[in-house]
């Protein structure tokens, strides 16, 4: 089953999402296996990285709540909330990329 994995940054935590990315991409790429995608959400300017979506392949949701507490993000206290909800695949338009 998939989940999404919604990851909203604290306030005013760019630097610790920064020292921490190298690490955090290890952990998606160690997983790519199980990731339909990843990537951060952007503020207004389009540029300012202010959370994550990741949509990830787990048999409960318990396996992918294990994933996202793994998360070098998590572990570091970027995030003020995760929430993970299953997710159903319905339209990809690989165009869009």
């Amino acid at each position: 089953m998939l989940f999404s994995i919604v990851c909203v940054d604290k306030p005013n935590s760019v630097q610790l999402r920064m020292d921490t990315r190298p690490e955090h991409v290890e952990h998606l790429k160690a997983h790519a296996d199980r990731l339909l995608l990843a990537g951060p959400n952007l503020a207004e300017d389009g540029t300012t990285s202010i959370g994550s979506i990741l949509i990830f392949q787990a048999e409960t949701a318990a396996e992918a709540k294990a994933f996202a507490d793994a998360d070098p993000y998590t572990k570091a206290g970027l995030f003020v909330s995760v929430t993970i909800k299953g997710f159903r695949k319905v339209l990809v338009k690989p165009e869009l990329e």
